[in-house]
């Protein structure tokens, strides 16, 4: 660690002592340690940094006690994964758990930024930076926890196989690869993912729920593009490239695909619902009771942490037109992002766009094969951990199954035939969640709330 990033470390550990806390542990150290280091790497997509994130937390396992052929950087491109495995005795006969975890971030402009996105900063309520809650939260926690029991003298009766990958914000180039390519992780039992999963908080701070996340939805992109024969900017044409695409944009902004549910969406808004109260949680226990009722799945509709869970949803998320500020524009393209509900194939949806724009002439091209995952079952081993860990914080607490919007490398690991469960150790409030967002950030309450989080699972589920 160089000297500003030690200096960094002892500013943020003081900042939490100084708040009435408990006194720091070595593993909270540790772990603050490799938060803030990984953090500090702008690991977006083509800058080649990846590496140098597997490479250390590499270095941190070996001189932990590791052996060096138990943790393996397999570099991809200008990205890498890394595996790292902890021995079990064999004593349990049972096959390995994956615990899945990715080191790459979205891009992060840092002059639309509050703060610097690629370095970790506190204002003693919350850490900022890009991949703060995604999913350097995990990394991290995951990584620190892999120390703390080797330390401990901890040995599992089974294998505990780390998987991180390197571009699951991209191609999930390095998920495919080892999902699909590794023997020595194919014959896990089960995956273990950090990337979702977690507590959510109401406004004022008190639990709601503990969501174990058992599926998600279809992640696929289409770019939708208006060809024309452009010409002079000073003699404008009826038809015109970008005004036609603006067009068909608003037509899909404006569209709502149909109300779909699932046991387990209905059971989460219904248990949700009970635990908000208030008019919106009134709108989940209606939805969950009839998911027919209009009123209610259009008050779901207007909430980004919810709409997903009720039905496909598609957006706009970047636009291409035009070749020079004087010619009419030739060509103008949209990527469309869609989240499918599970069950629903990529081409019924491409066909639900097409009838919604209402021009033959637009091209749309699916940028590649969708992933489509099963459900994994909410195994009761699992459900038991994780009660556990949760329990020690929040005694009681629901624990349910839920359905991601996003997409994860779960999606693979499922398709591979790994049943794969997520299992985040964070708590907070779901509309401060800006992953992906402006001024990422995650609770300091919650970072170290969530040290034990992993230890507790992992022991109950390899423990002699």
């Amino acid at each position: 660690m160089n000297k500003f990033s030690a200096l960094l470390l002892a500013v943020l550990l003081s900042s939490w002592v100084m708040a009435d806390e408990p006194a720091i542990s070595g593993h909270a150290q540790k772990t603050l340690e490799i938060y803030t280091r990984i953090v500090g790497v702008e690991s977006s997509k083509n800058l080649g940094n990846v590496p140098e994130i597997a490479n250390y937390l590499a270095a941190e396992l070996i001189a932990a006690g590791f052996p060096k052929e138990d943790v393996e950087v397999v570099p991809l491109g200008e990205t890498a994964s890394l595996i790292a495995k902890y021995r079990g005795d064999g004593s349990s006969g049972k096959a390995p758990i994956l615990l899945l975890g990715h080191m790459d971030v979205v891009e992060a402009l840092a002059a639309d930024w509050e703060r610097p996105p690629f370095e970790l900063t506190t204002d003693d309520v919350y850490f900022y930076g890009r991949g703060t809650i995604d999913n350097k939260f995990g990394v991290a926690q995951l990584t620190s926890t892999f120390i703390r029991l080797k330390k401990e003298g901890f040995v599992p009766n089974r294998d505990l196989i780390i998987a991180f990958t390197g571009d699951e914000e991209s191609g999930m180039l390095t998920t495919r690869m080892l999902a699909y390519e590794r023997d020595d992780l194919a014959g896990a039992e089960f995956a273990l993912n950090s990337d979702a999963g977690g507590g959510d908080l109401n406004a004022a701070g008190e639990p709601l729920v503990y969501l174990v996340q058992a599926a998600e939805k279809t992640y696929v992109t289409w770019e939708m593009t208006v060809r024309n024969p452009g010409g002079h900017s000073s003699r404008p044409r009826p038809d015109n490239a970008i005004y036609d695409l603006a067009d068909a944009i608003t037509r899909i902004q404006n569209y709502r695909f149909p109300v779909r549910w699932s046991e387990m969406t209905l059971a989460f808004f219904e248990e949700t619902g009970e635990q908000l109260g208030g008019e919106l949680g009134q709108a989940m226990i209606q939805f969950a009771n009839n998911p027919r009722d209009e009123a209610a799945s259009d008050r779901l509709a207007i909430e980004s942490s919810y709409v997903g869970t009720t039905r496909t949803t598609c957006v706009v998320t970047m636009l291409q037109a035009g070749h020079a500020e004087n010619a009419l524009p030739q060509s103008a393209t949209a990527t469309v992002n869609c989240r499918i509900f599970p069950g629903v194939p990529a081409a019924a949806i491409e066909n639900a766009l097409k009838h919604v724009v209402e021009n033959e002439a637009i091209e749309f091209n699916q940028l590649e094969e969708a992933t489509e995952s099963p459900i994994s079952p909410l195994r009761g081993d699992v459900i038991t951990a994780v009660k556990k860990a949760v329990h020690t914080r929040y005694p009681g607490l629901k624990v349910m199954g839920y359905m991601e919007s996003g997409g994860t490398d779960g999606m693979h690991f499922r398709k591979a035939g790994i049943p794969t469960l997520a299992v985040s150790g964070v708590f907070m409030n779901p509309d401060e969640m800006y992953a992906h967002g402006l001024n990422e950030r995650v609770p300091v309450k919650a970072f170290y709330e969530a040290l034990d989080h992993w230890s507790i699972i992992l022991r109950s589920l390899a423990g002699n």
